[in-house]
């Protein structure tokens, strides 16, 4: 039997330019005015503050997660555990989670990630693989998750090398063509590795 597959993301920067645009009290963009209203999703958050990185591990989580039966498919790493990126939050907090740094010296940040991480673990149970979007050149999140997952804690080949940008559109690629990426555990990743050729021009028709 093929096993389960959940989708660990990494959070988007909240100290760039686009976050501070969303946290401006007078921004009259709608994402803003529902963010200080009724509050927006989080993965719609996150994904207008970091742009192509997050929009690309969102597009590909939807595809490609093969959760257990009632366990969401994706969670996103924030500075208070983990979180479906469907999960509604509100302005103030938003600006909560920004002022816990992602961190694995922070115990707020690595306490409540290895929590959730240890609920998320005994509910999907052993038959399911942790894959993380996100970089594993530092240990703020390998180090909590390793310790929970340990080999079930995957990581895409196809990331090695690349920067960001290049994550981002490779992801939103996979999530058109159906071509998954190539997963290995974490403790068997070169974490830095040659700069891969340039992606081909995204098609956006």
């Amino acid at each position: 039997m093929s096993r389960h597959r959940i989708f660990l993301l990494s959070p988007a920067y909240a100290g760039g330019e686009r976050a501070r645009l969303l946290f401006r009290p007078e921004a009259g963009f709608d994402l803003a005015v529902r963010l200080r209203g009724e509050g927006v999703a989080l993965g719609e958050a996150f994904a207008f503050m970091s742009g192509l990185y997050f929009r690309g591990k969102l597009a590909y989580a939807q595809v490609f997660a093969a959760p257990p039966p009632d366990v969401a498919g994706a969670f996103v790493i924030t500075g208070a555990g983990l979180a479906p990126p469907e999960t509604y939050i509100t302005l103030e907090q938003l600006r909560q989670l920004a002022s816990i740094p992602i961190d694995a010296a922070d115990e707020r940040y690595r306490l409540a990630l290895e929590r959730d991480s240890r609920i998320l673990d005994e509910i999907a149970g052993p038959g399911c693989d942790f894959v993380l979007l996100g970089s594993v050149a530092t240990v703020k999140y390998l180090e909590p998750l390793s310790g929970v997952f340990g080999d079930r804690l995957l990581f895409p080949v196809e990331f090695v090398g690349r920067g960001d940008m290049s994550r981002g559109g490779l992801m939103l690629r996979c999530a058109r063509s159906g071509e998954q990426l190539t997963y290995a555990p974490v403790g068997k990743i070169t974490r830095h590795g040659p700069r891969p050729p340039k992606l081909p021009r995204l098609n956006r028709s």
